[in-house]
C-alpha cells in the first residue's frame, strides 16, 4: 500500500516507511555527511545528492513523513516555523500586496509589518474570522492571504474553504499556519488553500527539544513552490539531520498525542467553563465559541489542544492564579507533552492581550491531576 492510501496514524507509526537499508533495522539513521562523492569518470555516485545545503537523507525522510501526513504534493523542511515564513513572504514582490489575519501568532504579525515596511508592500489586516470582512479585503488584487486556523491565543476559526475562494477572487495564494491544530486535525490543502506551514517546533514534534518549520503545497509545480525551493537552498535555511531525526521521531506519536490532548483540553475546558473564577473560555470546542460550527466542520478529530482563559478580574488576578499551578510550566511555546501556561500580556503587552488572559496548552497528563491543579489555583 502506498502512503497516500493510509491512515495517518499508520504514516505517522511507521514513519512513512523509512528505514535503515544499511543494516535493515526499522529505525532509520541519521546521515550527517555535508558533501558526497563521484566517480572516477567524476559522475555523481548518488546524483541527488550534490552537498549537504539541502540534499541530506535524513531531512528528505522526515518530509516524507510530513508530506504523506499532510496529504501534500511536496513538503520542505526549515530550521524554524519563522524561517517558512520568511521564505514565503520574500515570494512577495515589491509594492504588491498581502491580506493578513489580525490576532494571530505575534511573531508573524511583527516580522510581516516589518518586512512590509521595508519593501514596500501593503499590509492589510483583517478580522479573517468574518467572512464578510475577508471577501471585502479580497475584492482589491492581492499576491498573498495568509490565515491561522485556530489562531493563537484568540482560538478563532476560519472557513478555509471560503478563505480559498477569497483568495482566488483577488489573484492570491492562500497560506494557512496549521500550527495549532497538526495535519491530524486539519488538512488545509484539501480544503482549498495552495499552502500550509507549521511549526514543527510544537506539537508535530511534542517534545520540546526541537526547532523546526515545514511549508507543504498542493502543487509541486506551481511557480510559487519553486521559488520557495530556490530560496531555500540560495538562503541557506535548511534544518540539521539530527533535529529532522528527533522530529520525525516525535511524528511516530503525534496521532496518539493528538487524541490524548484533544480529549483531556475538551474535558477541561468545559470545566473551566463553568468556574466562578473564570470569565470566559476560548476554545472552539464549546458550543458557545463563536467559531464553533466553523470548526466542527474543519477539524472533524477533535478541537485541540490550546485554549485561553480569562480569568474573572485584572491582571494581579491572573498573575496568582499562574503562580499557584503546580502541573503547568510557566513557559513559552505549546504543543509539548507537558502542559504549559502563559500569561500573555507579560510577555506581548504590547498587542492589546487582555491583562487577564491565560493561555493554556494541554499536555497529557493525567486528566484529573491537571483539573486539581486548575481548581486549586482558581481557588
Amino acid at each position: 500500500m502506498t502512503g497516500d492510501r493510509l491512515k495517518p496514524a499508520t504514516v505517522a507509526a511507521r514513519a512513512a516507511g523509512a528505514h535503515e537499508p544499511a543494516s535493515g533495522g526499522v529505525v532509520p539513521g541519521i546521515s550527517v555527511a555535508t558533501t558526497y562523492l563521484r566517480g572516477e569518470d567524476y559522475a555523481l555516485l548518488r546524483p541527488d545528492n550534490i552537498y549537504g545545503r539541502d540534499q541530506n537523507d535524513t531531512v528528505r525522510q522526515a518530509e516524507e513523513v510530513l508530506r504523506a501526513l499532510e496529504g501534500a504534493s511536496a513538503s520542505l523542511l526549515f530550521p524554524s516555523g519563522m524561517a517558512a515564513v520568511a521564505a514565503l513572504f520574500r515570494q512577495v514582490p515589491t509594492g504588491g500586496r498581502i491580506v493578513i489575519q489580525s490576532g494571530i501568532y505575534w511573531g508573524v504579525t511583527a516580522w510581516a509589518r516589518a518586512f512590509c515596511t521595508r519593501r514596500g508592500i501593503t499590509l492589510d489586516e483583517v478580522d479573517a474570522a468574518d467572512a464578510g470582512t475577508l471577501g471585502s479585503a479580497c475584492t482589491k488584487p492581492a499576491d498573498l492571504v495568509w490565515i491561522e486556523v485556530p489562531s493563537n491565543p484568540w482560538l478563532k476559526s476560519v472557513d478555509v474553504a471560503g478563505a480559498s475562494k477569497a483568495a482566488a477572487r483577488a489573484g492570491a495564494i492562500l497560506a494557512v499556519d496549521a500550527t495549532s491544530a497538526s495535519p491530524i486535525l486539519l488538512r488545509p490543502l484539501e480544503l482549498g488553500a495552495d499552502l500550509v506551514m507549521h511549526s514543527a517546533t510544537k506539537v508535530m514534534n511534542g517534545h520540546s527539544d526541537v526547532l523546526a518549520g515545514v511549508l507543504s503545497v498542493r502543487d509541486a509545480d506551481s511557480a510559487i513552490w519553486q521559488a520557495v525551493a530556490r530560496d531555500r537552498h540560495d538562503a541557506g535555511a535548511i534544518i540539521g539531520p539530527f533535529e529532522a531525526w528527533l522530529l520525525m521521531r516525535g511524528l511516530r506519536t503525534l496521532p496518539l498525542r493528538i487524541e490524548r490532548m484533544c480529549r483531556t483540553a475538551l474535558t477541561l475546558a468545559q470545566s473551566l467553563d463553568q468556574h466562578d473564577a473564570v470569565e470566559a473560555v476560548l476554545y472552539p470546542g464549546l458550543p458557545s465559541h463563536g467559531g464553533h460550527d466553523i470548526a466542527k466542520s474543519q477539524m472533524q478529530r477533535g478541537f485541540g489542544y490550546l485554549m485561553s482563559v480569562l480569568v474573572r478580574g485584572g491582571h494581579a488576578d491572573a498573575a496568582r492564579v499562574a503562580s499557584k499551578l503546580q502541573l503547568f510550566g510557566r513557559a513559552t511555546s505549546l504543543g509539548g507533552v507537558e502542559s504549559l501556561v502563559e500569561h500573555r500580556h507579560v510577555i506581548e503587552p504590547e498587542t492589546g492581550i487582555p491583562e487577564n488572559l491565560l493561555r493554556l496548552s494541554i499536555g497529557i497528563e493525567d486528566e484529573a491531576d491537571l483539573w486539581a491543579d486548575l481548581a486549586q489555583a482558581l481557588a
